[in-house]
């Protein structure tokens, strides 16, 4: 139901009586009204209001109505609209915009408000015809470094003022007016237009794009980019934030598409495209941005005045002479720049909305908006339960607005619990701050507002700029000449390219791989998945090659494998005794539960609601919880354990908190008690940083239970007197009233005598453990069975993305950057990885920046010493941490908002990310800047890894690609140390795969009854008896030169085709295929039915298929006792034998049985033969 244009009814009434039983009536309506009003809300509840319809009751404002009267009259040119609050100013050109449309040009102050108020434009409106225009620089002008993901941005706004008619908002900032535009004409002379069905010669095309500048490459993943591949043509044009596909047929133009740079896959079908090459090359931005705008336009601004003297202020600064890319001279930078009072006399040519504190000259017109910004609750319930009454008295409607509807429900849920009864609705988007508008009696408030969260908004640049990571990390699983490769059969080899080789006068490829005394194997490319890129330790010395035919291999991997089965039956023995122990079950969540998860500043990502989910389900079960939970650095693990802290204190039992060393048990110590500081909790912390006399207390306080929390590290300190060994939670003398769950943080760096210890103490406490190394999946997928895992990979949205910068090593800059960084208060991270030159950095630093106070970190240090320096540092005893590397473990200086890294091209993407996720863990912007020497002389990879790093300051954005050199430390945490020694030899992929097999037999031999009930529904197929299929042909099957030009791209893809299982993911690949090279060629089409043929096979039992002149034969389970002969799989294939008795003949060489099939002269009639095995029908 809705409730339109509520009147209120007044009836004057002359008889006593009558009033009163009309009362008595009207008191009923009210009642049954206020009942429907309550499922109204509740209905609504279910359902968030869409905020098109709010905005739609906001545009029936008197003032908008003013306005645009206003507008319509043209009689004034300067208006001026007084009071507006929060997102009102927002919130009125988007209703100016749904009414009128029209032009409109709006200038914030600087690029953060400008963002904001563009994407709150974008919430209320859908987007459509809202346009940011940035600077195109990535920092200020005066480095000039050039960011071509903001350049795409403002080519789109120019393209978009081509068209006369279009309506549009662009929103802007004073640094971008500040920088000249390529005027309209010159912008027409340099745009290339395609349509759908024009006749056109992608060769004429190509002519023109290298005209323009663009560069031809293989694979399109950066604007004024473009590649050709048969009838194909991708380019990335500069006026659009995603590259196009344009296929030709013949001599027409046939479809044109944008994809992905990521996938390199199509997204949207497009009728017309245009291609702009890069604008700021040369000389031919000439003109400021207002020169090119309609003359109609309506310029709405927060404060002219400031805006002027920014862009006069920009004009007077000197260039920053750093690489390369800096502008040589003042000159040049002008040539660039307009000058203050050429922008203002521009401005003055348009009609002058401005919404900001102050009218710029006397305006002609003033509209007063009485509306207040959203008060400041600080997640203190009690201020907004008063606040909202009142509100609610002086008639007001609450809407509160959320990106995530979850939030809403737990708001209701908070003032349920508190047994408020404030009605509200919802709204389905969020705008970035809350108002309460006086003439409507509306509230629109905002839900990270009432939470103290962090909101952040997004552009579109950010697509752009995926391109250079997804193709580094592409390039690190590459395979390239010379690479190691293991071969699981064979052992560590050389990769020696792809070759061609002919069999039975047919062409294959093959890849070549040499290994020790120079011998050589070629690999079908229908064996691929045995192959891997070899990721050892990070010590970069190469692996030794294998040595063929002597054993030495296959003996390391029994070796391995027999290791890897002791630790995971120790494993699968405690889980077992797990589950049959009895815990305690605690109750469901309490109001007060609700109030804390909801007051966590940063918006749950999905994997932190299942884990904190999962944890509480394991809580509320009478069964112990063994549980790990894994994820990144400060991808919110921490919350996750608070959560289920708080849970067990709420249920009076006590919760230990075990930790690694005494700086993070002094940061859990400040992290809980900050987040629990307004419940009725007591956390207390013991480590070698306390007294003897205060741990003495904290002990007589645990055994008495006034301690709900207790947070203390593990390991004895050797020189300390007996009487302090307590520091440590494991001792023998620390007692507990009644502990309920045991949380260990980082297990990884603990030792094995430590967790048996812990075994003993919690046989049935329910037991949380948290580690930072992203654990691989193929690793929790086998040790699934040992114990329960969540796994947080998604990055907490709302971060504040860190500014990343490549510079070269100049003392100007780390001066400008610690000064900066002091002037708000703030600490430096200084990374120097050498302990050589690090005291002559801490000089350096001296020199530039007198008044820092500098302390030196490195691992030489005794640990005392070491651990002292950073707990100073993180205590703010310190502005700069000059440190080598030893920062990225696990220390969170939330002061700390910049990180400089010397030497950057010598660290990994892997670690350079580590690095880099120490700062921007509060919310104040962070920076990172990467020092190199001039990225000319530095390796091509090298550079690409500075800049993929630089482009991606997003945190946890696609780097969980880049994970994988964490993998490898991962894989050895989970098993203890001695593993690591085992990857060294096998490499990583190797050593997973002998990890599955061990546990896989496991299962099967010696714990076949504790996973039972498991197996027991599984249909009876053949792939039981046999781990493997192996298949051998003479036929053409490839994807030939002409159709992927690229060799280690084919290389790729053949690997992506041959690990592959189900049929979906080979239909999609086939898709993929066609959509960015084509139609796939027969041999190709081929080449992918042989992994269905190898699917069927090993469902029935096969080992061997060989498709060999023009027929097929089929290798049987090689042990004549196998359980396979009595299997159904085995009966199927009899039955088909005896009904094409003419085709088949059966064989039993040196004990191996084959069956052969004549007249098979294609992988599609293998198939067919197959799938006609397995429909077989058996009579039992």
């Amino acid at each position: 139901m809705r409730i339109e244009n509520e009147k209120i009814l007044l009836i004057s009434i002359d008889n006593p009586s009558a009033k009163v039983d009309i009362f008595i009536g009207f008191r009923k309506i009210i009642v049954t009204f206020s009942v429907i009003l309550r499922i109204y809300n509740y209905q609504f509840s279910i359902h968030p209001l869409e905020v098109q319809d709010l905005l739609k009751q906001y545009a029936a404002h008197p003032q908008v109505a003013a306005l645009n009267t206003l507008l319509k009259n043209k009689t004034s040119r300067n208006i001026f609209l007084k009071g507006l609050n929060g997102s009102g100013a927002a919130m009125t050109i988007a209703s100016l915009f749904s009414k009128r449309r029209g032009s409109y040009v709006c200038v914030l102050n600087d690029l953060e408000d400008a963002g904001y108020f563009y994407h709150d434009l974008v919430q209320l409106t859908g987007g459509d015809g809202i346009y940011f225009f940035p600077s195109a620089y990535r920092r200020a002008i005066k480095y000039g470094h050039v960011d071509p993901a903001n350049e795409i941005l403002r080519t789109e706004v120019l393209s978009t003022l081509q068209d006369p008619t279009a309506p549009f908002i662009i929103v802007t900032y004073p640094e971008a007016l500040a920088e000249k535009v390529i005027s309209r004409e010159v912008l027409k002379e340099n745009t290339l237009k395609i349509s759908v069905g024009e006749r056109l010669d992608n060769m004429f095309v190509s002519d023109v794009l290298d005209e323009y500048g663009f560069e031809q490459v293989d694979y399109v993943y950066e604007p004024g980019q473009y590649a050709m591949r048969g009838s194909i043509l991708d380019v990335f044009s500069f006026s659009y934030e995603f590259p196009y596909r344009i296929d030709f047929f013949g001599n027409e133009v046939e479809t044109i598409r944008s994809f992905d740079v990521e996938t390199q896959l199509s997204k949207e079908k497009l009728d017309s495209i245009y291609i702009v090459p890069e604008m700021t090359k040369g000389n031919r931005t000439n003109s400021s941005l207002l020169d090119s705008l309609p003359s109609e336009t309506l310029l709405a601004s927060k404060d002219m005045a400031w805006v002027k003297e920014r862009i006069g202020s920009i004009w007077n600064e000197e260039p920053i002479i750093g690489d390369e890319e800096s502008f040589a001279n003042i000159e040049q930078l002008r040539a660039k720049l307009i000058t203050g009072e050429d922008f203002l006399h521009a401005a003055l040519g348009f009609c002058r909305l401005h919404f900001g504190t102050r009218p710029m000259e006397v305006a002609d017109a003033t509209l007063t908006f009485s509306m207040e910004a959203q008060p400041i609750y600080h997640k203190n319930f009690d201020l907004v339960s008063e606040s909202f009454h009142k509100y609610l008295e002086d008639g007001y409607t609450l809407y509160i607005l959320s990106d995530v509807e979850k939030q809403a429900t737990r708001i209701r849920a908070i003032f349920e619990d508190r047994g408020d009864d404030i009605p509200f609705t919802s709204v389905n988007k969020t705008i970035h701050e809350g108002f309460a508008d006086e003439t409507l009696r509306v509230c629109l408030f905002t839900d990270h507002q009432l939470f103290d969260r962090f909101h952040k908004f997004n552009l579109k640049s950010d697509k752009a700029r995926s391109g250079k990571l997804s193709l580094s990390l592409k390039e690190l699983n590459q395979f390239t000449t010379g690479d190691y490769i293991v071969h699981i059969d064979h052992g560590v080899g050389q990769f020696g390219g792809l070759v061609r080789t002919e069999v039975n006068g047919k062409m294959q490829e093959a890849i070549r791989l040499i290994y020790q005394n120079n011998d050589i194997i070629f690999v079908s490319i229908h064996s691929l998945h045995k192959l891997s890129k070899y990721k050892g330790k990070d010590s970069g010395e190469p692996p030794k090659l294998s040595k063929l035919g002597t054993g030495a291999w296959e003996k390391m991997k029994e070796r391995t494998k027999s290791k890897v089965k002791d630790i995971a039956r120790d494993l699968i023995l405690l889980y077992s005794k797990r589950k049959q122990e009895k815990g305690f079950a605690y109750s469901p969540d309490s109001f007060m539960q609700h109030e804390l998860e909801a007051s966590f500043i940063y918006e749950d990502t999905p994997d932190q609601m299942k884990a904190t989910a999962d944890v509480k389900a394991d809580m509320e079960n009478d069964r112990p919880m063994d549980r790990l939970i894994c994820g990144d650095v400060g991808f919110g693990k921490t919350e996750v354990a608070i959560r289920a802290a708080f849970k067990a204190v709420s249920d009076n039992k006590q919760v230990a908190v075990l930790v690694p060393t005494t700086v993070l048990a002094f940061q859990h110590y400040q992290t809980f008690s900050e987040r629990l500081k307004d419940f009725p909790c007591r956390i207390e912390y013991i480590s070698r940083a306390r007294t003897a006399k205060e741990i003495r207390e904290t002990l007589k306080d645990l055994k008495e239970g006034n301690i709900n929390i207790i947070i203390g590290t593990h390991r004895r300190s050797e020189e300390h007197t007996s009487e302090l060994q307590s520091h440590r939670i494991v001792g023998k003398d620390v007692t507990f009233k009644d502990l309920g769950l045991l949380i260990i943080d980082e297990e990884q760096k603990f030792g094995v005598s430590v967790k048996e210890k812990l075994r003993q103490l919690k046989a049935n406490v329910d037991t949380l453990t948290m580690t930072a190394t992203p654990i691989p999946r193929t690793l929790q997928f086998s040790l699934m069975g040992a114990r329960d895992l969540s796994s947080i990979t998604t990055p907490p949205p709302n971060r504040y993305p860190v500014q990343t910068e490549v510079e070269r090593f100049n003392p100007d800059i780390i001066r400008e950057a610690i000064n900066f960084e002091m002037s708000r208060n703030g600490q430096v991270f200084f990374i120097n990885n050498r302990i050589q030159n690090i005291y002559e950095m801490e000089a350096l630093v001296k020199r530039e920046v007198p008044d820092a106070r500098i302390a030196v970190g490195h691992g030489q240090m005794e640990p005392e010493k070491l651990e002292k320096i950073i707990l100073d540092f993180v205590n703010y005893e310190y502005d700069v941490l000059i440190a080598t590397s030893i920062v990225e473990s696990g220390i969170d200086v939330p002061n700390a908002n910049t990180i400089i890294i010397n030497n950057a091209q010598q660290f990994g993407l892997s670690d350079l990310h580590q690095l880099r996720g120490r700062v921007g863990r509060s919310n104040r912007k962070a920076f990172c800047y990467l020092l190199s020497p001039p990225l000319s002389s530095l390796t091509q990879e090298a550079r690409r890894r500075l800049q993929a790093i630089e482009n991606f300051s997003e945190l946890g954005s696609g780097i969980h690609i880049a994970m994988q050199d964490l993998d490898i430390r991962g894989a050895g945490n989970m098993l203890g140390a001695e593993q690591s020694g085992f990857i060294a030899d096998l490499g990583y992929e190797t050593y997973q795969k002998i990890l599955e097999e061990a546990v896989d037999e496991l299962k099967a031999e010696e714990f076949a009854d504790l996973y039972s009930n498991a197996t027991e529904n599984r249909p009876d197929t053949g792939s039981e008896y046999v781990r493997e299929t192996y298949i051998e042909s003479d036929l053409e099957l490839m994807f030939p030169p002409t159709y992927i030009p690229n060799d280690s791209e084919r290389v790729s893809l053949y690997r992506e085709l041959d690990k592959m299982e189900e049929e979906r993911d080979i239909l999609a690949f086939t898709e993929r295929l066609k959509d960015r090279f084509g139609k796939v060629p027969k041999e190709g089409k081929e080449l992918i039915r042989v992994v269905r043929l190898r699917r069927m096979a090993k469902t029935l039992g096969m080992e061997k298929v060989i498709l060999k002149k023009g027929q097929m034969s089929i290798f049987l389970v090689t042990n004549p006792e196998s359980p396979y002969y009595e299997s159904e799989a085995f009966d199927k294939l009899l039955g088909f034998i005896q009904k094409h008795p003419r085709e088949c003949t059966l064989r039993e060489q040196n004990g191996k049985r084959s069956i052969v099939i004549k007249n098979v002269p294609t992988v599609e009639v293998a198939c067919n033969y197959l799938d006609e095995i397995g429909k077989v029908q058996i009579q039992k």
